[in-house]
């Protein structure tokens, strides 16, 4: 089954009018894991510098509304790899090891988008779509691959995690070994000497970079080079040697001439992991983080550079999201869009700072847990339904590595305005019914397409994820847990 539609779009302007417009751009793609809104400087981060990131946002474009599709891991990951929200692919939460299904191989990916065009591809870092050999990177359209298949608290150290197996460490599908206490804190380390001798060897070709750090989410891991480094404690020291690694990457670029020819993203998969308090990071001004679709959870820390592209030290108020990138990146390089339908839209007018450029998304749609629909926004307007959703309920998170357990909290209708509100605090449901209908036909037009299951709704849009065979399963359950599981 052909996965690409062929039809193509014009290349865009930014690449008609690059100084190497003979040659096709390159893109890095930097992801963490769990790193809040508020995590970087130039969103007011407090205990640590992230130098860098603020370079990249001097020299190119910080966005204040960038957002995650889900605010959980393999969801998040989904949406940014294949332009869809993941729950129209039945991608759903956060995968666990020996999961029996993954991001099907007959969706279309970044990767495969770039391939069309002839780019080199890797992936160095964490992937979580899948940890069966027929769901890892390199069934994915990535040439290379170094990293994890699943979060980093997926073993048996992590204290609350027991049961899972030990953290494999894979090189292309070659499970390599297992992924000890100093691998871990080695791996940003190798993870960027990575991506620096990729972009060195690739220099003379266009090529697509994804970078997705396990860290910081927890258990948090540093090199001895970063260890004791900012008065934030371990979170800080970890995310300064992140925000190293991403001047690794930008000196990379920049020693090999093509920073006019390379657009860098840096954002991340979903808001703070709150409940591990000290071990976790900050969602600046919003409200609750990581696994609520409130702006804390789903709003990302993100910045882009393409210098002589991107108008340097610029601010994007409009929004976005990672559903975007697959098509305005294909756009760009004028490749094919995927055969199967997606969400997102081309950007690229809002990166390239066009003056009156719009989203044009009518709404964007904010899913969690099995299928839930808990938001819709439009424009500044956020339309919250009624769900339950986790909070530390004003209480501290927890010390150490170990988290605060969390309340289960209740919310009915309402209504934020983003713009006077961005904290969500103040319901204007009562004063603004009109806007509140207005939104709430976006919300139908949602569960219509992707289904509700707080409202028994099933979409008719809908796809089936990758499943393994009962063999398959076996294979892997065995490889996980050679001894027997525990």
């Amino acid at each position: 089954m052909n996965k690409i539609a062929f039809f193509f779009f014009p290349l865009s302007l930014a690449a008609l009018t690059s100084p190497a417009a003979e040659r096709l751009p390159n893109v890095v793609i930097i992801f963490t894991d769990d790193q809040g809104y508020g995590d970087i400087g130039v969103n007011g981060a407090e205990g640590f510098e992230t130098p860098n990131l603020d370079r990249m946002a001097k020299e190119g474009r910080h966005f204040t509304r960038w957002y995650a599709a889900q605010a959980v891991c393999s969801a998040s990951r989904t949406a940014l790899m294949t332009g869809c929200y993941p729950n129209r692919l039945g991608m759903h939460g956060a995968l666990s090891p020996g999961s029996r299904h993954g991001l099907n191989p007959e969706e279309t990916t970044l990767a495969e988008v770039f391939k069309t065009k002839g780019y080199a591809t890797a992936a160095f870092g964490k992937w979580h779509l899948g940890d069966h050999e027929k769901f890892l990177p390199l069934q994915q359209g990535f040439d290379e691959y170094f990293g994890i298949p699943y979060s980093n608290d997926m073993w048996p150290q992590h204290p609350t995690n027991r049961d899972f197996p030990p953290l494999p460490l894979y090189e292309g599908n070659l499970r390599l070994r297992i992924a000890d206490e100093h691998d871990q804190r080695m791996m940003t380390t190798w993870l960027t000497a990575r991506s620096v001798d990729f972009i060195n060897r690739h220099r003379e070709e266009p090529f697509f970079l994804y970078v997705p750090h396990p860290q910081p989410h927890v258990p948090l891991h540093v090199s001895k080079r970063f260890a004791g480094t900012t008065k934030r404690g371990l979170y800080g020291d970890v995310i300064a040697e992140l925000d190293w690694s991403v001047g690794e990457i930008l000196n990379a670029i920049d020693t090999n001439g093509l920073a006019e020819n390379t657009l860098v993203i840096f954002t991340s998969d979903n808001g703070p992991w709150l409940s591990y308090g000290t071990h976790a990071g900050s969602s600046g001004p919003f409200r609750e983080g990581k696994g609520t679709a409130w702006e804390g959870g789903v709003r990302e820390p993100t910045v882009m550079r393409w210098t002589g592209i991107i108008p340097a030290g610029t601010v994007c108020e409009e929004p976005g999201m990672n559903i975007d990138l697959l098509p305005t990146l294909a756009g760009l390089i004028g490749a094919p869009l995927p055969e199967r339908e997606i969400d997102g839209k081309d950007l690229m007018p809002l990166i390239q700072g066009i003056e009156g450029a719009k989203n044009p998304h009518e709404a964007y749609w904010y899913y969690y847990k099995n299928n839930e629909l808990h938001a819709v926004a439009s424009g500044t307007w956020k339309l919250v339904l009624p769900h339950s959703y986790r909070s530390l309920d004003g209480n501290p998170g927890g010390d150490g590595g170990l988290p605060s357990p969390y309340q289960n909290r209740q919310t009915g209708l309402a209504l934020y305005d983003l713009a006077a509100d961005p904290g969500e605090s103040r319901d204007l449901a009562a004063a603004h019914p009109d806007k509140v209908a207005e939104l709430m036909k976006h919300a139908e037009a949602a569960r219509a397409e992707l289904g509700d299951t707080l409202t028994k709704q099933k979409g008719s849009g809908t796809r089936e994820p990758g499943r393994l065979t009962d063999e398959e399963a076996a294979a892997l359950e065995k490889l996980h847990w050679p001894a027997g599981r525990k």
